[in-house]
């Protein structure tokens, strides 16, 4: 049973208030995917990439061991990336750093925008750090839902302020 903390969805807004959309060119630009190996399953419009496999569209990149790629209306809707940990990052704003995140299991909505992170999951952006069993991060709306499992529990690290500002 997973156990919600409601506080740091409410510093997750806080912490990644600064990365509310994505760079708009990301969207436009052409997802180029590297892998050992390709299966693809044309009727089930998917597609399962394994070794070393790294995607990469605008400065969105995302590495796994093994990524199944998800299309509808020949549009990507879903990328399912699995590793050792399976890392993403992407540029949200031109003068912000980049958000990061490792997970055994990344979930990347591209319609939506969201990451779904399950496993060891850890976000970061600018040095703070949200960590635990499962993270749902809106990238749209700057919005964050992390849980532990029972016995576990949700880690927040918030840098102080650059005071120099």
């Amino acid at each position: 049973m997973l156990r919600t903390s409601r506080f740091v969805t409410g510093i997750g807004v806080v912490v990644f208030s600064s990365g509310l959309l994505a760079l708009p060119e990301d969207a436009a630009q052409p997802i180029h995917i590297q892998a050992d190996s390709l299966e693809m399953d044309q009727q089930a419009q998917r597609g399962i990439y394994r070794g070393s496999v790294r995607v990469d569209q605008g400065t969105l990149r995302v590495t796994a061991d093994e990524m199944i790629v998800e299309i509808r209306d020949n549009k990507v809707i879903k990328i399912t990336a699995s590793g050792n940990p399976a890392h993403y990052q992407q540029q949200l704003e031109k003068n912000e750093g980049q958000v990061e995140a490792d997970a055994s299991i990344i979930i990347y909505h591209t319609l939506e925008e969201r990451l779904d992170l399950r496993g060891n999951a850890l976000l970061t952006q600018q040095g703070n750090k949200i960590s635990g069993d499962y993270i749902r991060y809106d990238i749209v709306a700057g919005k964050v839902d992390a849980q532990a499992e029972e016995d576990g529990r949700v880690l927040v690290v918030l840098e102080p302020a650059d005071l120099e500002e």
